[in-house]
């Protein structure tokens, strides 16, 4: 009988300091930075050969603690982004700012990792999407609308 108490009393225990941990570790995870954006996604709609490829997100540092982007990395060569190198305060708003290579014709559909301290989302992706209309020729002959009073 000594047995079974014992262990009953070594289950409450287990069971009790489980509980404790979780909630120190909810607590923790709910404290310290956290990033949150107005949009996940920027899309252009259709853009003019060699237009303004800049779109910019916005965010917030919701959490306690301040928020610091380490990087912030284009999926390829043509887009590029720029961050605040400074730590943005609880509180906070800040952005980031994206530029899309608009002299590729052609669909846009091109990420942006960020790496942050955040608690929430230490990696985030946002997107940025349209399409590049093609390069307009200069120099064309004009097509005669319909015939001519000669």
């Amino acid at each position: 009988m000594k047995k079974v108490l014992f262990s009953l009393m070594m289950i409450f225990v287990a069971g009790s300091m489980s509980a404790v941990i979780a909630q120190e570790v909810a607590q923790q995870v709910a404290e310290g930075a956290k990033i949150e954006f107005d949009k996940e996604t920027h899309d252009y709609g259709e853009v003019k050969h060699g237009g303004n490829g800049q779109c910019v997100f916005e965010f917030t540092n919701t959490g306690t603690e301040p928020l610091i982007i380490s990087n912030a990395k284009g999926s390829c060569g043509c887009t590029v982004p720029s961050w605040p190198k400074d730590p943005i305060a609880p509180g906070e708003t800040s952005k980031i700012t994206v530029k899309y290579d608009t002299k590729r014709p052609g669909a846009i559909n091109k990420s942006v990792t960020i790496t942050s301290n955040a608690t929430n989302t230490p990696t985030k992706v946002i997107r940025i999407k349209g399409n590049v209309l093609p390069k307009a020729v200069s120099g064309a002959p004009v097509q005669n609308a319909g015939p001519t009073n000669n």
